[in-house]
């Protein structure tokens, strides 16, 4: 069970009661990411998020911030995607008002001081080296970027670094001012807590934000008409690649279908995929598929590492059980298998408070409706066999069909790569 309490200046709060838990998880939840921004200050959500880190006029400085939580063996820590920023903290259960404190402090009285930016910008340019030097994070940018292009959705969260570097106090409070309207945020607390005391405390410190009007973004643009490949030249010890297809957005009810055909093609280690690429031809050691769904996009993806010379074999392998789900029925069992497992992987992960935060504040801020755990178990079991073929059929043909690859391959190889992609 769960609180709900929206505020005046339209701030919601919602509180999950978990009695048998030794924890407590005060998340944060801001409708905004790199979706919300132009061109000019690509990756400023992120930059932003990394300012409510550097000082407060209570905690003047990083490590006062840090010790904190540091101090009572708590756990914190913030994050941006394409639509959501975060920020978060999990201690004993003894210590949720320090937690609450700790977190109300940043968010609502960060400095934001000009020399923090500047020093900051060198921190977030090596985080971006870290990322395109490594092949497994960076895939999933080039993958967004070969699906959407030039447009906030196929943009890099983090952004490029000419941005970065161009950052000042005037751009970082101005995107604070103008995207974390208290309408536009969700507090979520879960765990070991009484709810009317917490909410009382969530109220003393929020209550007084002022409601200015929500961000807006572009909706994304689809359009495709064949089968697409981007190539990232890089040397590498492995070809790493994703391979896969457009599917449906947060409101397509058709989601939870595609959530059933991910855990069949590559969700776990019985799945199809991971028996066939891994088990049966030992092209790879991880293989995975899994489904994505933000409020105007998403998509299906199978990511894999594998030796150069068999990316030909993995493609080729990985579209025959595309089309095999395509061309051909499911069974029951298969289906029921995936069902259990997909409710059994939700509920052992709800044990834990900061899952049941993120659970209830995501669909909160993103949907602005909450379906409970077994509300949405109730959908998970009323997709059949013929939902699966059905969408299948929709979602597994050449004009929705896309590969991105990093590895030792030339612009020139794209041709023959691309040749591949037959459904």
């Amino acid at each position: 069970m769960y609180k709900k309490t929206t505020l005046k200046n339209g701030l919601r709060i919602i509180t999950i009661p978990m009695e048998s838990a030794n924890s407590v998880t005060v998340l944060i939840l801001v409708g905004t990411g790199s979706k919300y921004e132009t061109k000019d200050i690509n990756g400023i959500s992120h930059f932003l998020e990394h300012m409510f880190f550097k000082g407060t006029q209570k905690r003047p400085n990083t490590l006062e911030i840090s010790e904190t939580l540091d101090s009572i063996g708590g756990e914190y820590n913030a994050f941006t995607s394409k639509e959501v920023t975060g920020f978060w903290a999990k201690v004993e259960k003894s210590h949720a008002d320090v937690a609450l404190d700790w977190i109300s402090d940043i968010f609502l009285n960060s400095k934001f001081d000009e020399n923090e930016i500047q020093r900051e910008k060198g921190v977030i340019i090596e985080e971006v080296n870290m990322y395109l030097d490594t092949p497994t994070a960076y895939l999933g940018d080039l993958w967004e970027k070969l699906l959407y292009g030039d447009q906030p959705a196929g943009w890099m969260t983090i952004g490029e670094k000419e941005n970065i570097l161009s950052f000042n106090r005037e751009k970082v409070v101005d995107y604070y001012k103008s995207h974390y309207s208290p309408s536009n945020v969700v507090i979520c607390v879960a765990g070991n807590v009484k709810t009317k005391n917490i909410e009382a405390k969530i109220k003393k410190s929020f209550e007084a934000s002022e409601k200015t009007e929500e961000p807006k973004k572009l909706k994304a643009k689809e359009a495709q008409q064949e089968p697409k490949v981007l190539i990232h030249n890089k040397k590498t010890d492995q070809t790493h690649f994703c391979l896969g297809v457009r599917a449906y957005d947060l409101f397509d009810k058709r989601r939870y279908a595609l959530a059933l055909m991910a855990v069949i093609l590559g969700g776990n280690m019985s799945s199809r995929l991971f028996i066939k690429v891994r088990e049966r031809n030992g092209l790879a050691y991880s293989i995975h598929t899994s489904a994505d769904n933000s409020t105007d996009t998403g998509y299906l993806v199978t990511q894999a590492g594998i030796d150069h010379k068999n990316l030909e074999k993995s493609v080729e392998l990985i579209l025959q059980e595309y089309k095999d789900l395509r061309d051909n029925k499911i069974t029951e069992k298969e289906l029921q298998k995936a069902k259990d497992y997909l409710k059994g992987i939700t509920s052992l992960s709800l044990d834990s408070s900061d899952t049941q935060a993120s659970f209830y504040g995501v669909q909160e801020l993103l949907e602005k409706d909450i379906l409970s755990p077994k509300e949405k178990f109730k959908k998970i079991d009323a997709v059949s066999v013929s939902d699966i073929k059905k969408i299948a059929g929709d979602i597994f043909v050449p004009e929705k069909l896309n590969l991105a690859v990093i590895g030792p391959f030339e612009q020139k190889d794209s041709v023959r790569i691309k040749q591949l992609l037959n459904l």
